[in-house]
Order: C-alpha cells, then sequence, then structure tokens
C-alpha cells in the first residue's frame, strides 16, 4: 500500500478543520483535473470554456460544466485517460439506466479503491478480529465485490467469497465459519434470515452484529431506518450500514457508526448537491448527487451527475469525523412521477409497500397518461393472493403518498419471477412504459 493510503494520515485527514481540509484538497483537485485533460472529452471541454485545470480550485469548481450519464454512456472511450497496457480491470456498470459501460482501471485505482472501502469499514467499527460473508457477485465484471473484498483484506478482517443466491448455501457457511458481518442486497438479506428461521436456524443468535448493505436504501432521509431497514435489524439483530456507489465513479459512500450518513472521503473525492438548474443547494436541501472523484487514472470524471436525489450534511459527525456525509438515496431524477400534481418517487412507493408484512415483493410499471400525469400499477406479489384487502392496501398507499395506483396482486413467485427477468444484478423494480 502506498503512503498515499496511509490509515493514520487518512484518519488525521478526517478530523482536520474545514480550512486544513481545503488546503489539502487543492492540490489533490488540480492533480486530478491534469490527468482528465488526458482524456479526449475533457480535452474539448477545457478548450471550449477556454480554461486551464491550474485556474480551478474548491472555490471556483462549481464553474466547470457537469458531466452528465448521457455523456459516459454515448462515448464511454472519450473518457479513457490511459492506454490500454495500463488497464489492470476492466469492469463494467450495472446498465439499469442504459447499456453497460466500460470502466477500465488501473493498478492504482485498484489500490485507491480497496482504500476506499477499508475508510468504510474501518468508519462501520469493522476490524481485523472481524470475518465477513460476502453474498455479492465478485465475478462478471463487477467492482463492488472486489471493493468489498480488497477493502477487508486491507484492514486485516478475512473474507468468505460466498456471492449471492442460494440462501442454503450461505446458511451452510454461516453455521460452519461463523462469520461476525455480512454484505448484500438488503432484501436479499432478510430473505435468508427468513429462509433460516424455516429451516432451524436462528439468525439472531449467529453471531452476525454488521450488516453492510448494497443497491437498495435501508434508510429515510432522516437518517431513521425504512422498513425493510428495521426488519433487517431486528431478524438478524446486528447494525445495518448503508454503503452507496457506483463503478464508474469508482468510490463509495458507507454510514459510520453514527449512522448519520455515508462520509465523503476527502482524498478520494467532492461530493456536491444541485438543484435541476445544476445549482448547489444549501446543506440538508435535496438535490442531484454530483461527484468528481480524486486521483482516478484509467476512467477520471468531473462533476459526474448521479441521477439520484440526496442531501448533504456539512456538521460534524458524532464519530468524530469532520467531513460532510451523503443522505439516504431518495430517489432517481430518471424515476421521478408527476401523479396529478404530486411529485414521488418509486422507493417512496416500495417503502410504503415495506409497512405492510403481508407483502413479499413488488414491483411498478408507468405508462403516460393523456393529462401529462403517470399512470401507476403496482402489482404485489403474496403467498395467498385470495386473502388480500385492496382496500386497506390502497388507503394505506393514500395516506402515505396521497395517490392511489392501480393494484394488481398476483402469487409471490409469479412476481419474482418478473423481477428476475431482466437478467440484471439487481431485482428489477421499476419498469417505464412512458413514451412506449
Amino acid at each position: 500500500m502506498s503512503a498515499r493510503f496511509d490509515l493514520n494520515k487518512a484518519l488525521a485527514f478526517r478530523t482536520a478543520d474545514p480550512a486544513e481540509l481545503a488546503d489539502r484538497q487543492n492540490p489533490l483537485l488540480q492533480a486530478h483535473l491534469r490527468q482528465a485533460l488526458k482524456t479526449s472529452f475533457y480535452q474539448e471541454l477545457f478548450a471550449r470554456i477556454g480554461c486551464l485545470p491550474e485556474e480551478i480550485n474548491l472555490g471556483n469548481l462549481t464553474s466547470l460544466p457537469l458531466t452528465s450519464r448521457h455523456d459516459v454512456e454515448a462515448n464511454p472511450e472519450a473518457f479513457f485517460a490511459v492506454p490500454p497496457e495500463m488497464q489492470a480491470d476492466l469492469a463494467l456498470t450495472s446498465g439499469s439506466t442504459g447499456a453497460p459501460v466500460l470502466v477500465p482501471y488501473t493498478a492504482l485505482d485498484l489500490e485507491r479503491l480497496a482504500f476506499n472501502e477499508r475508510m468504510n469499514f474501518h468508519g462501520a467499527g469493522v476490524n481485523k478480529n472481524d470475518r465477513f460473508l460476502l453474498c455479492v457477485t465478485l465475478d462478471r465484471c463487477f467492482v463492488a465485490g472486489l471493493a468489498y473484498y480488497t477493502g477487508l483484506v486491507g484492514l486485516g478482517a478475512s473474507c468468505i467469497r460466498s456471492g449471492p443466491g442460494q440462501p442454503a448455501r450461505q446458511w451452510e457457511l454461516i453455521d460452519r465459519l461463523r462469520p461476525s458481518g455480512l454484505v448484500g442486497v438488503p432484501s436479499f438479506l432478510l430473505k435468508m434470515a427468513q429462509w433460516g428461521k424455516r429451516h432451524g436456524y436462528n439468525p439472531g443468535k449467529n453471531g452476525i452484529s454488521s450488516l453492510v448493505t448494497i443497491g437498495e436504501p435501508v434508510r429515510r432521509a432522516d437518517n431513521s431506518l425504512t422498513p425493510l431497514g428495521r426488519e433487517l435489524e431486528e431478524a438478524w439483530h446486528g447494525r445495518v450500514f448503508s454503503s452507496y456507489g457506483a463503478t464508474e465513479l469508482e468510490t463509495a459512500f458507507c454510514e459510520c457508526t453514527a449512522a448519520a450518513g455515508g462520509h465523503v472521503h476527502p482524498e478520494l473525492m467532492i461530493a456536491e448537491i444541485v438543484d435541476e438548474a445544476g445549482n448547489s443547494v444549501k446543506p440538508g436541501e435535496p438535490g442531484e448527487v454530483v461527484v468528481t472523484p480524486l486521483g482516478v487514472e484509467g476512467f477520471p470524471l468531473v462533476r459526474f451527475r448521479t441521477g439520484d436525489i440526496a442531501r448533504l450534511h456539512t456538521s460534524p459527525c458524532r464519530c468524530g469525523w469532520r467531513t460532510a456525509r451523503l443522505g439516504a438515496i431518495e430517489g432517481r431524477l430518471a424515476q421521478r412521477l408527476k401523479v396529478k400534481g404530486t411529485t414521488i418517487y418509486p422507493e417512496m412507493i416500495f417503502q410504503a409497500l415495506q409497512e405492510l408484512p403481508e407483502i413479499s415483493c413488488c414491483y411498478l410499471e408507468v405508462r403516460s397518461a393523456y393529462d401529462l400525469s403517470d399512470q401507476i400499477h403496482i402489482v404485489i406479489g403474496m403467498d395467498d393472493p385470495a386473502t388480500v384487502e385492496l382496500g386497506r392496501i390502497s388507503d394505506h398507499l393514500q395516506a402515505r403518498l396521497r395517490v392511489k395506483p392501480e393494484i394488481t396482486v398476483q402469487a409471490r413467485d409469479v412476481v419474482q419471477e418478473t423481477m428476475e427477468q431482466s437478467g440484471g444484478r439487481k431485482l428489477k423494480r421499476f419498469f417505464d412504459f412512458r413514451g412506449k
């Protein structure tokens, strides 16, 4: 591990006052901009605006144009900053919003990635005495599993590379190898606990103290747990830590023991929240997450619009770190719905439905209506559809969301199969037919 990623120096960085933090971040930002200038996309951008990297600092970074997801998806090679012989690992994005994008990581990028997760796990209280069961994909060009693995190993902890799926296999490993933590998609970790209870295991007494989640929100905007998050903690008798990242960012946020948002790692990223016009919003206000990942060699991005809605908290954290924290993801701009004047996000619907224990799974279908409103159809999966109380579900949604969507109830297995048919890494819960 290079001196750049020294743990003690990193911890001191996180307790520095804001002025010292800025003094140390500015050289990192300018070095990152010089690397970005090696790409054809940013060469054209800097030439167009008549600016040089050395003219940019934290104070005027917002004067640079935003980089959109469309820019990246339209021509990924325009963001390559190193020749093929320096590309140590070739990762693919999940493709949840478009075609999967190839993202090359250099050897230094992989070292940086491991350090990112090392700091995330350290903040969550993980140490060398822990043993984690990784219920995430470590193959198929998926980078998150690799990040978790190298971060834990770098911290001195042990890893069990199980991968996703097959609750029976997961429980065999838990019973035999006794991990102290799990990493996985929260809905699957809950499914594991439920399977275990049905087959004679006791999830709450198997020594699992930490559950690091990926892919689905487990917290609300006020940092309280969603129904899914509460069920997870109750089932496993462990603490939930939410993480958030993206392959193209080569950067991830994770909650610390204070559970008050995912920490921004100052030597690895600059995070902003902007409104629809691209202007910065005040701390604590919702907006689109924009990230400049510092120190990336292979695929350097500048002011990248993630399309995700969240809030940035800048007050010092109870854990002692003074870095900003990214709040829970509240929705995706591309999935924003307008129903008779009310703006909602699918995640709001999913969280409301999580409060009804009889609902096993669900997905949304959205179509355009003639009155410029979105038409929402919720397909709910239940073990016994004959027992459904549609009126109760409809009233519950209206009370939570102020809208009454159309609801269809089917057998749980049928709904689950539809969600799995997309073939992606995640279950598909949002089917957008607007304009089609």
